[in-house]
């Protein structure tokens, strides 16, 4: 093994063992290196780390800013035991990746897909259940997709009604508690699950007629093609509301239940970042920013403090 590749091999094992995933910096800095040994040079230089970056020429520019990236947090790794290491400055390849904006669901919109759900017909029976029981968790609980999709059989716990979310994000597990409506929900899935699974040793909570996990390319695909059936897309749109954004409109009903209701949502707003994963308070401010209604909420409040202290 040469020695950058074997250097980059033990930065990605050390960064792992702390708990970063580094599922694309792993792909990213093991094409680098095979770089560098066509440049026959073992050591990194700003100049050869742009180069490098810039590929393929037609790519977005997001794209060459994210490998440069990855680079750049190696290089900084690397010149402790290489001091002719160059660490590319912040600053190239500037790209500030936009936020797509949500698509806020309607209570009626949920329902229909829900509906749609229910009708799937292809594959087994179990699969119209399995959808509509997955749809209807993530509109009420905010959770993300592949949370969803990771949930074992011992980790829903329709006793207590509470989900144990693991291997989240950010590499940290949490707690999230469910109203009764959805124990239900989930219990009768649960149900139709045993049934027509029988006795295979299927670990997931979501699964396939073969009692596998879900596969999250096939959720996508099955939930565009009923966003389709339900009029939230146009047959050959490309682009639509996401399954992501069931997180944002729990979030938005959450904060707008709040304001609504006299509550102090400031004090209140880390429990909300906490049920939704978030490591930073700041990362849930960003939904008041992301919705009109809120924005005026929260200025009204203000407001009225403000009026309070004359």
């Amino acid at each position: 093994m040469k020695p950058l590749t074997k250097a980059i091999h033990d930065y990605l094992a050390l960064r792992r063992n702390l708990g970063f995933k580094l599922r694309d910096a792993g792909m990213v800095l093991a094409k680098f290196a095979s770089f560098m040994e066509q440049q026959n040079t073992e050591r990194i230089t700003t100049q050869l780390a742009l180069d490098w970056a810039q590929q393929p020429s037609n790519a977005q520019p997001a794209l060459w800013a994210q490998r440069l990236s990855h680079v750049r947090c190696f290089a900084r790794h690397h010149v402790a035991s290489d001091p002719n290491t160059e660490i590319p400055p912040p600053g190239l390849l500037p790209f500030r990746a936009a936020r797509a904006h949500p698509y806020l669901y309607s209570l009626d919109e949920i329902e229909r897909l829900l509906e749609h759900a229910l009708q799937l017909s292809a594959g087994t029976e179990l699969r119209r259940w399995t959808y509509h029981a997955l749809l209807g968790l993530l509109s009420v609980t905010g959770l993300r997709v592949g949370e969803a999709l990771r949930l074992k059989l011992d980790d829903v716990d329709l006793d207590t009604g509470v989900l144990t979310v693991r291997g989240t994000k950010f590499g940290k597990s949490r707690l999230v508690p469910i109203h009764t409506s959805t124990r239900d929900i989930l219990a009768n899935y649960r149900t139709h699950r045993a049934s027509h699974l029988c006795d295979c040793d299927a670990t997931h909570f979501f699964v396939t007629r073969t009692g596998h996990q879900l596969d999250g390319g096939d959720v996508r695909r099955t939930f565009y093609r009923l966003s389709r059936q339900t009029g939230l897309r146009g047959m050959h749109d490309s682009h639509g509301p996401r399954l992501h954004d069931f997180r944002h409109r729990f979030a938005v009903e959450t904060l707008l239940g709040w304001y609504r209701s006299g509550q102090d949502v400031e004090r209140r707003l880390p429990v909300l970042s906490t049920y939704l994963g978030h490591v930073h308070v700041s990362d849930t401010y960003w939904y008041l920013s992301a919705h009109p209604q809120l924005m005026t909420l929260a200025m009204t409040r203000m407001e009225q403090r403000w009026e309070g202290r004359q």
